[in-house]
C-alpha cells in the first residue's frame, strides 16, 4: 500500500469514530480500505497524463464537417461537499485538418472529472484541451449533470439538473454551427 493510501484509511477510520460509529464493528471493519480504494479511483484524474491518453492518436485529416461524440457519462466529486456529480456530457469540434482518435474524448472527459471539481471548470477544461490539442476551427462542449450536494442537503432539489457549456471558436461566433451542435446532442 502507498502512503497515500494509509492516510485515506486512517482518515476514513477516524470519520467513522467521529461521526459516533465503531470502526471495529464487523459492517465497518474493511470500510477503511474500501473508501480508500474508492477514493484512489475518484481521483485517478490527478495522476493522468494527457500525453498518455492521446498517445499519438492525432492524426492529420481532410475533415471539415463537425466532429461530436455525445452521451459520455461521467461522475465527479463536489469540491465544496465532496459529494458526487454525474451525468452526460457532449463534445464536439470543426477540425481544421487534424482529427482526434474518437476514444480519446471520453477518456480526456474521465481525466478531468476524476478530481475534485467544479462542473464549469471541467466543461472548460474539456474544451480548452481540445483546443490545444487540435487547434481546430471550434469547440463545442455541453454537460448535463445531477449534483447530489443539491439533491441530499442544502436545498433538496432531487430532480435538479445543472447545464454547463464552453464555445470556443466558430461555435461562439455563429449561431448557425452552435445550433447544428446543439441540435446533433438534442437540445
Amino acid at each position: 500500500m502507498t502512503k497515500q493510501f494509509d492516510q485515506l484509511e486512517k482518515i476514513t477510520r477516524n470519520l467513522i469514530e467521529t461521526i459516533g460509529e465503531d470502526p471495529s464493528r464487523e459492517g465497518l471493519l474493511k470500510t477503511p480500505k474500501r473508501v480508500a480504494k474508492s477514493w484512489e479511483y475518484f481521483s485517478e484524474g490527478y495522476r493522468t497524463d494527457l500525453d498518455n491518453i492521446i498517445n499519438e492518436a492525432v492524426f492529420h485529416e481532410d475533415c471539415s464537417e463537425m466532429v461530436v461524440v455525445r452521451d459520455i457519462e461521467f461522475f465527479s466529486m463536489c469540491e465544496h461537499h465532496m459529494i458526487p456529480f454525474f451525468g452526460r456530457a457532449h463534445v464536439g469540434y470543426l477540425p481544421n485538418g487534424k482529427v482526434i482518435g474518437l476514444s480519446k474524448i471520453p477518456r480526456i472527459v474521465d481525466m478531468f472529472s476524476r478530481r475534485l471539481q467544479l462542473q464549469e471548470r471541467l466543461t472548460s477544461q474539456v474544451a480548452n484541451t481540445l483546443e490545444e490539442v487540435l487547434t481546430p476551427i471550434g469547440v463545442a462542449v455541453v454537460m448535463e449533470g445531477r449534483h447530489l450536494c443539491m439533491q441530499m442537503r442544502g436545498v433538496e432539489k432531487q430532480n435538479s439538473y445543472a447545464s454547463t457549456s464552453a464555445m470556443l471558436g466558430q461555435f461562439r461566433k455563429s449561431a448557425e454551427t452552435r445550433a447544428e451542435f446543439l441540435s446533433i446532442i438534442g437540445k
